[in-house]
């Protein structure tokens, strides 16, 4: 198979992480009536989920090791098929939380495994380009999936929405197993690997960048559909508007971020995108309670939030080679754990009726993350 084949399908299982990450931000409203809680329990689905994302990730890194990268990505896939078809039939919240939990324990392995398994594939100087490409599946997944699964859930309701994530799952899982090279395993894995890392303060503070940035971008769009009904007076096709713009930018940010980072380098491209995210917060904060403005703020964070991510999982695997599916692992992790902390925080606010602070919150979230960038361009020579 071709580099190309191998990205495409690297690509696609990205797109159904992201949906089964983010699924429960685009049926609110039907998982809430439909199980009998409140919206901030649904929400909660997400923030719970991060948590198991958040110590998964590095220990199925490193349980997996020495697994074939194409049985370890299509079975995992496979597994989220699975996982999504059986929330189809259960009848309660309890049951909804527990498969998910379970589900999300194998979501955790993809990302950071086929990030590594694309920086394998491709030559050193390809793998900023290549890694933004991989990463364009989460960006398909906010613009085209979460709008879809808004509208089959107004349409059909959350079963049919839940299984059909599982058949597109399925399907990525089959063109991983057809795709991918056999035989093909990552560097092995130690917890000499982690103890590494934890001595290595330029690291951490590149981790923690994601951490700052996931927060941000989980404190907006975790409650974004809710958020527009109650201080826009919008409905599902204003969310689903929403959730489009949100992705389109991610797209075309993730586009201009492969091509912007092949003459101004990761650093400057990963500085200029986390701008681009803070100006997205702040206009959707000051808009707050003005469908246009709001819209705006959030086409503006979009450009960043994929571009972003993908520079951080390039800049990690380009610091330290060897180290890359343990830095990949634990950037999950910062990933998961910041998605946590900023719905968990909105989650706070808006059961609180603190609508329009939600915004002012994930600007102060992206700002952070600029602070500590700052502070790693300081340290550039000793990652580079």
């Amino acid at each position: 198979m071709t580099v190309l084949s191998s990205r495409l399908a690297l690509m696609s299982g990205n797109f159904i992480i992201g949906l089964s990450v983010m699924a429960p931000a685009g049926m609110l409203p039907q998982l809430s009536s439909g199980l009998g809680v409140s919206v901030r329990d649904i929400g909660l689905l997400v923030t719970y989920g991060a948590v198991i994302l958040c110590f998964g990730s590095p220990i199925v890194s490193w349980l997996t090791t020495r697994v074939g990268r194409r049985l370890l990505l299509s079975g995992t896939l496979a597994v989220i098929a699975v996982g999504h078809m059986l929330s189809a039939i259960v009848d309660s919240y309890a049951a909804i939380l527990a498969l998910r939990l379970a589900m999300l324990t194998f979501v955790a392995i993809y990302t950071p495994q086929a990030a590594s398994t694309m920086a394998l594939i491709v030559a050193e100087k390809d793998r900023a380009a290549a890694l933004a490409f991989v990463f364009l599946g989460w960006s398909l997944a906010i613009a085209v999936g979460l709008p879809l699964i808004t509208l089959l859930a107004t349409q059909f309701g959350w079963r049919a929405t839940y299984f059909s994530i599982g058949i597109v799952a399925g399907v990525s899982a089959l063109l991983n197993a057809a795709a991918l090279p056999s035989g093909l395993r990552g560097h092995p894995l130690s917890l000499k690997s982690f103890a590494d890392i934890a001595r290595n303060r330029t690291l951490l503070l590149i981790l923690l960048i994601t951490l700052f940035q996931m927060s941000g971008q989980f404190a907006i769009t975790v409650y974004m559909a809710a958020l527009v009904q109650k201080v826009a007076d919008g409905g599902p096709a204003a969310a689903g508007l929403l959730f489009s713009l949100l992705g389109a930018a991610g797209l075309i940010g993730n586009l201009a971020a492969t091509r912007m980072v092949q003459f101004s380098g990761v650093q400057r491209t990963l500085g200029f995108f986390i701008v681009v995210m803070m100006s997205g917060a702040l206009v959707f904060a000051l808009g707050s309670g003005i469908l246009a403005l709001m819209a705006a703020g959030v086409f503006i964070l979009g450009l960043g939030i994929t571009a972003g991510n993908s520079m951080q999982q390039a800049r990690l695997v380009t610091a330290a080679p060897v180290l890359a599916s343990a830095t990949v692992a634990l950037n999950t992790s910062f990933l998961y754990v910041g998605q946590a902390i900023g719905s968990a925080a909105a989650g706070f606010l808006f059961q609180h009726a603190f609508y329009r602070t939600i915004g002012f919150l994930a600007f102060g979230f992206f700002l952070s993350a600029f602070v500590t960038f700052v502070m790693t361009s300081a340290r550039r020579t000793t990652t580079s």
